[in-house]
């Protein structure tokens, strides 16, 4: 059965926080699950020449957001979609259904990211952004406040719970959206 336009019969679904949150553990899990699609924005980036200059600073490429937001906007339409990033304010909102901010303790967090070989000014100003929630305000002020939840990532039972939390969602809108 056709959706009326606009609506999808599968939502799309925005994964985000700091790096170190465990976004793409949870994005891995959710695809299994649900089988949807899985959009690593920073691999997606790099596969479909979205990026442009490399920043010396935080030793990273720069994400070309305009030619990225060209190149996904046929995927999103289709709706089954999981886009993990760790930012969100650029993508249109029309493109999500529902939005989750991964949080973490910040001692847990500096771990992870030092595991990952960050240090300096990279260090200090990822663990600052989830200090001031920066990720989840940004959420908060780029899509509808009902569709942004906050969900802890701080142990495996953590995201378990998280897990199955969104794949009830998802069994939800697909039941409402039939």
């Amino acid at each position: 059965m056709e959706m009326p336009s606009g609506k999808r019969s599968k939502p799309n679904i925005m994964v985000t926080g700091t790096p170190g949150v465990g976004k793409s553990s949870l994005c891995e899990q959710l695809a299994e699950k649900t089988g949807f699609e899985w959009i690593k924005v920073g691999k997606f980036a790099e596969e479909n020449d979205c990026l442009d200059e490399f920043d010396e600073e935080y030793r990273c490429p720069v994400l070309n957001e305009d030619r990225l937001i060209d190149e996904l906007e046929e995927t999103m339409s289709g709706g089954g979609v999981i886009v993990d990033y760790h930012g969100c304010d650029f993508f249109p909102e029309r493109w999500f259904d529902i939005v989750f901010v991964l949080r973490t303790d910040n001692t847990k967090l500096f771990d992870r990211l030092r595991q990952r070989g960050y240090n300096g000014k990279k260090l200090e100003d990822n663990i600052q952004c989830e200090i001031f929630q920066t990720i989840l305000e940004e959420a908060k002020e780029s899509y509808a406040e009902e569709i942004v939840h906050e969900l802890p990532s701080n142990s495996p039972e953590d995201m378990e719970s998280n897990v199955e939390r969104i794949c009830s969602w998802v069994d939800l809108f697909v039941q409402n959206n039939a």
